[in-house]
């Protein structure tokens, strides 16, 4: 080997083993990777910023600000409600959450699905009296193994495209990876389904640590015409909230301090909840519900440019010992309490007849403007908004979901790619409405397109160097290896690398191995190509392998060996099925 490939395979083992074993981010770690390709004359710049470049990595950055449509105005919210149901069984439970979470996931960035799930998920387990640990990994899980039924369900499928199209010329339709991702979800699921109730843990949620944090009291009124009009607090999704719970409803003067999870809501009704800031932020995702404080419309803020913010008041605050009422607060700072904290409880009373005292802490609705405003003032001592408290635009979210659906079929007929479509989509989100300029820009994920774009020229030096031809003879090495042996030596070691990294560095680092295996036998690169897309989002064992994974972590209580008792079944299962339905649909 020359030096070049030698340097290549040296900075291959740094960055697997500087990700594997620390926590520098990723994106620092593959820019230096690039860095030094490049200053060192590895690779010319062309190559070297290749990734910048590719398609794959521009449609799932367009991708980002589809997704974030469709989580402003509440779509999967809206959706989830409709088909979540109100199962008897656990086991009814999970079919009825794995199948949505699929199909979603098959259209849309499987990690936008499990965001927006979590806390509905979690609503709907309390309901159910069904740990949430039991369906938040099944919801991980069912979001990977759906994203991989379509080009554009995970950012994976869409950089292994993007490189076969620059170097192969080859273009994958929007749904031919189905013949194997449908069968994939279908045994993946139906496996969570018979054997998740043995291999998950059972704990509580978080609100078991409710009574550590501050506690609020929360209004909110069941709208006349929405969609809680008739149903039970149970039906609602009100029994058992993430971060509060009900203790009263004042309906047309009579309150009701017994509130049975059986009793009908009645449009009007004014409901009262107990629980931490975020209760407030919860309470809003609830389509039907509105906020039973009248000066929260009076607001001189779009509904979008609306957040949750905290203040602490100090001695300087102006109307110290004055009612909320009297200090017209919300002219002042063009803001809304919602609910008022004391030494960690909350404070009883009416709203308008709380005296404010030093050291309070305010809930309040304001412009998303309010923390820059007023973080140095010397009416308050802290200021801070809670994240992803925006209540969402539910009226939009069919206008969303056309949108979709519309880039979904312009994709699919062929009469657009999925770029070309995904650009119609993305602008069609910020022309309609359903999103604003400033929230587009935020939405898309500059960290993963780093990762994604500047692992593309540890994937060119590999090749150019004749790196990956040489780690290709040494899998080729162990002996007369059959195609079929070929393609499950290049899963495994995909499967293996996309659990201590990322998926998308695994699939760009694996991908130029993979071509020289096949050339090396004199056997189609296709199905070799898939494979990688496949293993690379196979990440079940650990919580680091897949972002997903990651975000279940906390809120399900989960621990790392869960992952391994449940995850290592399923990936042999998932492992074995790809392997074998693979070069049966793309023949060797």
């Amino acid at each position: 080997m020359e030096w070049q490939a030698v340097f290549t395979l040296m900075i291959l083992a740094g960055v697997l083993g500087t990700l594997a074993l620390t926590r520098i981010s990723a994106d620092l770690v593959l820019m230096a990777a690039l860095a030094l390709l490049l200053v060192l004359g590895v690779l010319g710049p062309v190559d070297a910023l290749a990734g910048f470049a590719n398609p794959g990595v521009i449609t799932i950055a367009t991708l980002y600000i589809v997704a974030a449509g469709l989580k402003e105005t509440g779509a999967v919210q809206w959706i989830a409600h409709r088909l979540l149901g109100h199962p008897g069984t656990e086991t009814g439970a999970q079919i009825r959450m794995i199948a949505p979470t699929g199909v979603l996931s098959a259209f849309m960035n499987n990690t936008a699905v499990v965001a927006m799930f979590i806390p509905a998920i979690q609503d709907w387990a309390q309901r159910l009296g069904i740990p949430a640990s039991r369906l938040l990994l099944p919801l991980s899980y069912a979001a990977i193994l759906g994203g991989t039924c379509t080009l554009i369900g995970t950012s994976t499928n869409l950089v292994v495209d993007g490189m076969l199209q620059s170097s192969q010329g080859i273009h994958l339709g929007l749904f031919e990876l189905a013949w194997v991702g449908v069968p994939l979800l279908l045994i993946g699921g139906g496996f969570l389904v018979l054997f998740g109730a043995r291999l998950l843990p059972d704990r509580g949620g978080i609100s078991e640590e409710l009574d550590m944090v501050r506690e609020y009291g929360v209004e909110v009124e069941v709208a006349v015409d929405g969609p809680l009009v008739g149903k039970t607090i149970a039906e609602a999704g009100l029994r058992a909230l993430s971060y509060g719970y009900l203790t009263e409803i004042d309906r047309a003067g009579r309150l009701i301090t017994a509130v049975e999870p059986d009793r009908t809501l009645q449009g009007c009704d004014k409901l009262y909840f107990v629980g931490a800031p975020e209760c407030a932020s919860e309470l809003r995702r609830i389509h039907g519900l509105k906020p039973a404080n009248g000066s929260v419309h009076k607001l001189e803020v779009a509904n979008h440019q609306r957040c949750l913010v905290e203040v602490v008041l100090g001695p300087e605050f102006s109307a110290l010992g004055q009612t909320i009422r009297d200090s017209r607060f919300r002219t002042r700072f063009n803001a809304v309490i919602l609910s008022v904290s004391r030494e960690g409880k909350r404070v009883p009373g009416k709203l308008g007849d709380i005296t404010f005292r030093m050291g309070d802490t305010l809930l309040l609705e304001a412009s998303e403007q309010f923390v820059e405003q007023y973080r140095f003032r010397r009416d308050f001592l802290l200021v801070s908004a809670l994240n992803d408290s925006t209540p969402p635009d539910f009226h939009k979210a069919p206008r969303a979901l056309g949108i979709l659906a519309v880039m979904v079929l312009l994709s699919a007929t062929g009469l657009l790619s999925i770029l070309e479509a995904a650009f119609l989509a993305s602008g069609a989100m910020i022309v309609s409405g359903c999103l604003t300029a400033s929230r587009a820009r935020r939405s898309v994920d500059l960290p993963v397109l780093v990762v994604i774009a500047s692992s593309f020229a540890l994937g060119n030096a590999m090749t150019q160097t004749g790196a990956a031809q040489w780690v290709a003879g040494g899998l080729l090495g162990f002996g007369s290896l059959t195609p079929w042996l070929a393609l499950a030596m290049v899963y495994v070691l995909t499967a293996l690398f996309t659990e201590v990294i990322t998926n998308n560095a695994s699939a760009v680092l694996m991908f130029p191995i993979a071509l020289a295996v096949s050339e090396q036998l004199g056997v189609s690169f296709l199905p070799y190509a898939v494979a990688v897309m496949f293993a690379a989002s196979a990440s079940f064992i650990t919580p680091l392998g897949y972002q997903t994974n990651l975000m279940v972590y906390g809120p399900g209580r989960y621990r790392f060996m869960d992952y391994v008792r449940i995850g290592t079944p399923l990936s042999l299962l998932v492992g074995t099925v790809a392997i074998g339905l693979i070069p049966l649909v793309w023949g060797f």
